[in-house]
């Protein structure tokens, strides 16, 4: 592999229009600069929370990372600032009356923060204090602790405890029937609460068309609440703080004041909620301050202490950084020989869930698996007979012994998790493996068969799976799950409790693709803690595209010797060539040299708008490919469509008629509908999708375009995800210079704040951990 010379990117290049016949990809970027893009609007859109998230800037936090925030659907590509939460409010409807998966994963997971709140009701004692706290520290400590004692009223902060074991099936046990997971019913608000809240929206000079999002957000009492706390308005989302400042003082009049501690407590609040869409689970109570002083609360330490003392937030200690920047405590505890202590807040919804988390993943790995694993050996023999690399054999042996195992590696190393199940399955063993996509799971069934192979979404909500035994719990005894590092903390907790004790479970991934979109770095943390058994692949991906992206993941951009065009580069100077190339190389010239047609051709882009973003190569790509009118809501048979279906997961499929229950799709000959009332809010054309997007998914041939306004948005993780989303071909129209290879050798993804590590450490004490 020879270096990548300046301005270049690997792979054969295609000089001039010519050479840009050969193959093409477009990557764009929006609008990176503005420091108000990353997790701006955290709206039940995908492109636009997508969009806000591909920004680099992580405002809510330190760094905060915006990996994906994929939303319910991809609805509000404009932010009207003029009213509150204008820019939120398309979409939000109240659902088909047949239970979709969409629906019924949503419904699973307010069954588990129920659960979780049950959970909450029953812990006692508080977080454990540290003993050596100074400053801030020692202030917050001292508001925990009147809270406890009962000087000022509050929430309490609770401890963990361990989730209750759940028994395993007995062998012998009649076979399960394949249940949805209990569904609890949503209410809709009635007309008279919707009615009372259009009237303070009105008197607060908010769009009375937020009502339904305002029940929704805040309950039948919303009037109430919003008459008392104009603030609470921030709960609902896509309105900002200073739509919120405005609808208060309307409403309050003389009365609102930028010090005001109900405005303080929405406001921190709202930051951690922003925080969460770009990947967070807690923040440093610095960044919690600062956040506070950019909204102009007079004095940010005042209104934290409120806001421990009220129960809003809770308070972490993490111990790895000093809490006060002064010098002088920082020489004390110097002097003192101490260990600085940093101080995390964290929203109760997510603290829990990664409680939740780690006690059961504690739970499976500590319970004793239902076989003495001697049987194994004979099928870990086998797989090595019959797999290319030894890492099959090895990941069937650790999986033998062990109730949780990790496994990383490329696209390649997916087939020796898969041999686990087949090997499980050969045992006699209820094995399945769950993927995060459908095209993910279409490549699972080839390799497990369709009966053993299913999405995260759709074992969780039982729309597809083994079923549930007496208990509640999933009718397994082994799972895979690939795509491990989409797992965000809430769905990683509803997974693992759904599990019974002595389960194996295998959590598998390329721990160097984007992270999840929602909040935590489950699979990352999980190996940081060093405390299950780990395999990592040692299986290459083959070819050139694969020599390329394990270059990548290494730091390192080098130029591969690509004989059948494989890799392809093509210049362009600004974005309007890039999007004619881009164009050209789709409907023309990956077609005819490479032998992929266009609709087995994916756009790849950093961001949705600018003037190379998704809409623009969207639109572009229907006028050739696809004119039409759009009969259908904007949308003509034909079309290629992303479909969001939940947040964090996009499915890819094509437009095939309408009818009174909504927009069918055939997605990958898999039939799909899409509820009427869910079109115009989750669904965009789909020819040029974002990395965080196609995360999970695989084309033939990817055309990533990189016009000069994409080098903000560039990491080495989004390099890495889009170039490895072709399987044929790849082509890059690169206009960004040596941003690409910057960004590869020194721009890794944005660090997350979780507390996932440190309590699976607490709670798996192995040679390996210590």
């Amino acid at each position: 592999m020879t270096a990548l010379p300046p301005g270049t990117a690997p792979g054969t290049r295609a000089d001039g229009a010519e050479g840009a016949e050969e193959a093409g990809a477009a990557e764009v970027a929006e609008a990176a600069d503005t420091p108000e893009g990353a997790g701006e609007v955290a709206e039940d859109s995908a492109p636009a929370a997508e969009e806000a998230a591909d920004a680099p800037d992580g405002s809510a936090g330190d760094g905060a990372a915006g990996e994906d925030a994929d939303e319910a659907g991809p609805a509000a590509e404009g932010a009207d600032t003029s009213a509150p939460g204008a820019d939120g409010a398309a979409g939000t409807g109240d659902g088909s009356a047949e239970l979709s998966e969409a629906q019924a994963e949503l419904a699973a997971q307010r069954e588990l923060r129920a659960r979780i709140e049950a959970r909450k009701a029953e812990k006692e004692g508080a977080v454990a204090a540290g003993t050596k706290l100074s400053g801030q520290a020692a202030d917050l400590l001292a508001a925990v602790r009147a809270v406890e004692s009962g000087e000022k009223a509050g929430a309490s902060f609770f401890a963990s405890a361990p989730a209750p074991r759940r028994p395993a099936p007995l062998p012998d046990a009649p076979a399960p029937v394949r249940t949805q997971a209990p569904q609890p019913a949503r209410v809709a608000a009635g007309p008279e609460a919707l009615a009372a809240v259009r009237a303070v929206l009105s008197d607060g000079g908010a769009p009375d068309s937020l009502a339904p999002q305002v029940t929704d957000a805040l309950g039948e009492q919303a009037a109430d609440v919003l008459r008392t706390d104009p603030w609470q308005l921030l709960a609902v989302p896509g309105v900002r703080p200073e739509q919120a400042d405005g609808f208060a003082r309307a409403l309050l009049g003389a009365e609102c004041g930028p010090d005001d501690p109900r405005r303080a407590a929405a406001l921190v609040a709202w930051a951690l909620e922003r925080a969460s869409v770009q990947g967070h689970t807690a923040l440093p109570i610095a960044a919690v301050k600062a956040a506070l002083a950019e909204r102009s609360v007079p004095d940010p330490d005042e209104a934290v202490r409120h806001v421990i003392s009220e129960g809003v937030v809770l308070v972490f200690e993490d111990g790895v950084a000093a809490l006060d920047g002064g010098t002088a405590d920082a020489e004390e505890d110097e002097a003192d020989e101490t260990v600085p202590v940093e101080v995390l807040l964290g929203l109760d919804r997510y603290a829990l869930a990664e409680e939740s988390l780690a006690d059961g993943l504690a739970r499976l790995a500590n319970a004793p698996v239902k076989d003495d694993g001697s049987d194994w050996a004979a099928a870990a023999a086998a797989a090595a007979a019959a797999a290319p690399s030894p890492s099959a054999a090895e990941l069937i042996r650790a999986v033998a012994g062990n109730g949780l195992v990790t496994h990383s590696g490329g696209e390649a190393a997916r087939a020796e998790s898969a041999a686990v199940v087949t090997a499980a399955h050969g045992l006699g063993l209820r094995a399945a493996a769950a993927a995060h996509t459908r095209d993910g799971r279409r490549r699972l069934a080839g390799a497990v068969g369709a009966e053993r192979a299913f999405t995260v979404a759709a074992l969780l909500s039982g729309a597809e799976g083994p079923g549930r035994d007496e208990d509640g719990a999933l009718a397994l005894d082994v799972l895979v799950v690939q795509d491990a590092p989409q797992l965000d903390v809430e769905g990683a907790a509803m997974l693992v409790e759904s599990l019974p004790d002595g389960c194996r479970l295998v959590l598998g991934g390329d721990p160097e693709v984007l992270g999840s979109a929602g909040a935590g770095r489950v699979f990352g943390d999980v190996l940081a803690a060093r405390a299950v058994p780990h395999v990592a692949s040692r299986t290459p991906d083959p070819g050139p595209i694969g020599e390329l992206v394990s270059g990548i993941g290494a730091g390192e951009l080098g130029q591969v010797e690509a004989p059948g065009k494989e890799v392809v580069i093509v210049p362009v100077r600004d974005a309007g060539e890039a999007v004619h190339r881009c164009v050209q190389l789709v409907a023309d010239s990956v077609p005819r040299a490479i032998g992929v047609p266009a609709e087995q051709t994916q756009v790849i882009t950093v961001g949705h708008g600018g003037s190379a973003g998704t809409r623009a190569l969207n639109a572009a790509l229907k006028e050739r490919l696809n004119p039409g009118p759009g009969r259908f809501a904007g949308f003509d048979p034909g079309d290629r469509v992303a479909y969001a279906e939940a947040p964090g997961r996009t499915s890819v499929g094509v437009v095939g008629s309408a009818g009174p229950d909504g927009l069918h799709l055939d997605c990958g000959g898999e039939p799909l509908v899409v509820p009427k009332e869910r079109v115009e809010s989750a669904l965009r054309h789909g020819w040029a999708l974002t990395a965080h997007q196609a995360a999970g998914t695989r084309w033939p041939a990817v055309v990533a375009v990189l016009p000069g306004d994409a080098a903000q948005g560039l990491s080495r993780a989004w390099v890495y995800t889009a170039f490895g989303r072709a399987e044929r071909h790849l082509s890059v129209v690169h206009g960004v210079d040596q941003a690409l290879p910057r960004a590869v050798a020194e721009v890794p993804a944005p660090a997350r704040t979780t507390r996932l590590t440190p309590l699976l450490m607490a709670l798996l004490r192995t040679p390996e951990a210590e």
